[in-house]
C-alpha cells in the first residue's frame, strides 16, 4: 500500500512547490482535485485536456520524484435540482474522465449527488427517516428518476474510457454508507465503487473493520482521514449535527487529522482488513483538522500513517 495526499490543502502553492515538500515526507502518490468543490489549482482539465505538452509536464512532475497519482477527484452534485449546478457539476465529471483516460489515471473521486424532493425543487433533500410516509416516497423518486438514470449513464461514460468511480459516502448524499453504495452498484455495476473515507463513518456509528468486509471488492480508492465523536455532546444531542464545523467544543463530532480521533491500532485494524479484501493501493490523506495547522496536521497524519501502513507484499507462509 502506498502513502498518498490530497493536494488541495495546498491549493495556494504551485504543484510542482507541493511535490517536493511532499516527497521529501516520503509521500509516494498525490489525488488532484479537477473541479466543483476540490477546485482545479494543480489539475484544470480545460488547460491539459487541450495540450498535450502540459499532461506530459504533468506526468514528468509527478514521476520525476517518484510519485503517482492515484486519483482525479471532482466531487460536485450533478443531481442537484439548480439546473445550472448540476450541469456544471456534470461537465467537470465528464471533462475529469477523460482528463484520466488521457492521464492512465485510474480513479476519479466523488459524490454521488442528491436531487431535490421534485422536479420543482430548489435545494436538494437529504431523507434520513422513513416516517411520515412523504419522506419514503421522496427517496423512492430520488432513486427511480434521477438517481439511477444519472449514474447508469455517467457509470457507462466512465467505464467506456476504462475508469472506475471511487464515491465518497457523505451524508446529505444519497450514497452515505454501504448499502446505499452497493444499491448503487447493484443497479449501475462495477464500475461504481467506494472511495472509502473512515472519517464519515466514524460518526455515524459505522465500524470499519465491518464495513470494509461488506464492500470487499467494492472498494476502488481510500481516503486517511479521522473525526472525533465527543461523548458529552453527543450523550446529549447525538451525532446529527448542523453547527459550524468552527463550533469543536460544543459539536457532537468534529474531523481530525489522522491519529487524533481513533488511535493506532484501530487503523492497524482497518489497514489490515483493507489487504484481506483484496484493497493494496494507496491511502490519502485528506487533512481537515480545524485544530492544527496544515503542515503540523499533515506532517503527523504522515508520520503516523508511516508506521502503521503495510507498504510491502506479504511473505509466503512458511509457517503453514
Amino acid at each position: 500500500m502506498k502513502l498518498g495526499v490530497l493536494t488541495v490543502l495546498f491549493q495556494d502553492r504551485p504543484l510542482e512547490d507541493v511535490l517536493d515538500l511532499l516527497a521529501g515526507m516520503g509521500v509516494e502518490a498525490v489525488e488532484l482535485g479537477t473541479g466543483n468543490y476540490p477546485g482545479n489549482a494543480h489539475c484544470d482539465p480545460d488547460v491539459l485536456l487541450a495540450d498535450a505538452s502540459a499532461r506530459k509536464a504533468l506526468l514528468d512532475a509527478v514521476s520525476q520524484r517518484g510519485m503517482i497519482i492515484s486519483a482525479l477527484s471532482c466531487h460536485g452534485n450533478p443531481l442537484h435540482p439548480d439546473k445550472d449546478f448540476a450541469a456544471n457539476s456534470d461537465e467537470v465529471y465528464r471533462k475529469t474522465v477523460r482528463l484520466a483516460s488521457e492521464l492512465e489515471v485510474p480513479v476519479v473521486n466523488l459524490f454521488s449527488g442528491c436531487p431535490g424532493d421534485s422536479d420543482n425543487a430548489k435545494y436538494p433533500n437529504w431523507v434520513t427517516c422513513a416516517w411520515p410516509p412523504d419522506f419514503t416516497e421522496i427517496l423512492d423518486w430520488q432513486w427511480n428518476e434521477k438517481v439511477i438514470p444519472y449514474w447508469q449513464d455517467a457509470g457507462a461514460f466512465a467505464e467506456k474510457a476504462g475508469i472506475k468511480l471511487g464515491f465518497e459516502m457523505h451524508p446529505g448524499f444519497v450514497v452515505y454508507n454501504p448499502e446505499t453504495l452497493l444499491r448503487l452498484r447493484e443497479a449501475v455495476g462495477p464500475v461504481i465503487g467506494a472511495n472509502y473515507d473512515p472519517s464519515h463513518l466514524y460518526w455515524q456509528g459505522i465500524d470499519p473493520v465491518a464495513s470494509i468486509r461488506a464492500l470487499a471488492g467494492a472498494i476502488h480508492h481510500v481516503h486517511a482521514k479521522d473525526s472525533y465523536v465527543d461523548p458529552q455532546n453527543t450523550a446529549v444531542n447525538g451525532v446529527l449535527d448542523t453547527k459550524p464545523y468552527s463550533d469543536l467544543l460544543n459539536r457532537s463530532w468534529s474531523f481530525r487529522t489522522v491519529g487524533f480521533g481513533h488511535d493506532k491500532f484501530s487503523w492497524r485494524a482497518m489497514i489490515s482488513t483493507l489487504r484481506m479484501v483484496g484493497y493494496d493501493y494507496v491511502m490519502s490523506i485528506e487533512h481537515e483538522d480545524a485544530l492544527a495547522s496544515v503542515e503540523e496536521g499533515l506532517s503527523k497524519a504522515v508520520s503516523f500513517l508511516q508506521d502503521v501502513i503495510l507498504s510491502e507484499q506479504p511473505a509466503d507462509m512458511w509457517w503453514a
